[in-house]
């Protein structure tokens, strides 16, 4: 029997390190896992079988940001047909958004993980993939009010 193929994908940082807490799982999925491309990120590439990486880029450069927010949103496209996963599993954020929404629209099912670091106010990306996802999970009980179709999970940590 084959495995279900499975992405994984978030920005890097903590958003990432969130991400990896999930490494257990992976072996039991035919599972890719995309995230920026930071020299922190590189060795990646030596301990996971099926790594892609995405454009880097913070807010804090607004304009070089957007250009490369679209190139990542082409390039999500390229991955997404390269690996054609039946599940996303991310934890956010704006690499993952696009990403969201192309397997979406291709059928792919939607596994949103709110970050842990929030606890009182919702991510501009949940509430972008909020609407789209079939299964979104919280690690806060309180982030139940902002999201009333969530689960609560408790921690990744």
């Amino acid at each position: 029997m084959s495995k279900k193929r499975v992405m994984f994908i978030s920005s890097t940082g903590g958003h990432l390190e969130e991400l990896l807490r999930l490494k257990p799982l992976f072996d039991n999925y035919d599972y890719s896992l995309v995230t920026e491309k930071t020299k922190n990120n590189l060795n990646l590439k030596n301990k996971y079988k099926k790594v892609s990486f995405l454009v880097y880029g913070t807010k804090d450069h607004l304009f070089s940001y957007l250009f490369k927010f679209i190139f990542n949103c082409f390039k999500s496209i390229g991955i997404y047909f390269k690996y054609r996963p039946k599940y996303i599993v991310t934890t956010g954020t704006h690499t993952a958004v696009p990403m969201c929404y192309i397997g979406k629209l291709l059928r792919s099912k939607i596994i949103f993980i709110e970050t842990f670091a929030n606890m009182e106010t919702r991510t501009l990306a949940g509430r972008l993939v909020y609407p789209i996802a079939d299964k979104f999970i919280v690690q806060w009980e309180e982030m139940l009010k902002l999201y009333p179709n969530a689960e609560y999970w408790g921690w990744i940590f």
